[in-house]
Order: C-alpha cells, then sequence, then structure tokens
C-alpha cells in the first residue's frame, strides 16, 4: 500500500477555485485525495487569521494537518500568509516518511520542489487547481505528473445541506 503525502498551497487553491466561480468541498477533496492517490497525510498551509477557528477546525475534521502562517495585514487591508517556504520545507522534512508526494498548486515558486521531486521520483501528482490559469513554469513538466482540480467541479463542488425544520 502507497503512503503517500499531499501538500496544499490552500490560498492557491481556494483563490483558483474561486475564481472559477465554485466552492471547494474541503471533506470530499480529502476523501478524493486518499481514494485516488493514496494520501495517509495531507498537509494544508494556512494564514493564521483571528476568527476563523472554527474554519481551522472544520478542516481538521475533514483530515487535513494544518500548517499555520503568521499573516500580515497591510494598510488596504489585504491580508497576507505566504506559505511557500513552509511548504517547501514541509516536503523536504517529511521526505523519508512517504513514497510519494501530491502538491497541490498552479504556482510557479513550486518549480525546484516539483523539479526535484520528479528528479527523485518522489512525486506523484502536481494537481493544479485551475487550468485555464496557472504558472508556465509548471507547463514545462510532462504531462502524465499534471493533473487538474477543475475538471473536477461535478465531484469536489461544495452544496449547501438542506435544512429540514
Amino acid at each position: 500500500m502507497k503512503n503517500n503525502y499531499a501538500f496544499i498551497d490552500s490560498q492557491n487553491l481556494n483563490l483558483s477555485i474561486k475564481e472559477l466561480g465554485w466552492n471547494l468541498d474541503f471533506k470530499k477533496f480529502r476523501q478524493y485525495l486518499k481514494d485516488k492517490y493514496h494520501v495517509s497525510k495531507a498537509f494544508l498551509f494556512v494564514g493564521l487569521i483571528a476568527g476563523n477557528n472554527d474554519l481551522y477546525k472544520s478542516l481538521q475534521d475533514a483530515g487535513f494537518v494544518l500548517i499555520f502562517k503568521p499573516t500580515l495585514t497591510y494598510k488596504n487591508g489585504l491580508i497576507k500568509g505566504n506559505c511557500d517556504a513552509e511548504l517547501v520545507l514541509q516536503a523536504m522534512i517529511e521526505l523519508p516518511h512517504y513514497h510519494k508526494a501530491v502538491l497541490v498548486t498552479g504556482d510557479g515558486d513550486f518549480h525546484c520542489l516539483v523539479k526535484y521531486l520528479i528528479q527523485e521520483k518522489k512525486l506523484e501528482k502536481l494537481l493544479i487547481p485551475n487550468q485555464g490559469k496557472y504558472s508556465a513554469l509548471l507547463k514545462k513538466f510532462p504531462s502524465e505528473f499534471l493533473g487538474f482540480i477543475s475538471d473536477l467541479k461535478k465531484k469536489l463542488n461544495y452544496t449547501r445541506k438542506k435544512r429540514t425544520s
């Protein structure tokens, strides 16, 4: 049985899917990673924002290991919590513990990590959130390593549960 780990750039994932006009059901996504790619541990890199405790708890309940990055709030109200370095570092720290990695991002900043994992035969899949909009640096990799979450809307779209009164 494969023991694969996922490393997820939550900001890139969330913004890319929202840009496509739908919301990702993280519980379904975690199950998809387990079923399709044999992911036993899924690290979700996320900016730590006060007041989001319910969100963080629901993500943990869905089976994600959250890695928090402190955020900065700019004068214009924009909140930034860049988790790129943490994701790369965690993927390298965990390298001896997983068979292969599933990377979830469309950000070209991860080009060096993807290249290294392919070279070491440790990349299972690079899952890109939006097939229509991702870094040209990632387009250089062989197509067998690429998958697109934007193709999975029917399977992974979040729909509100109807309340019965």
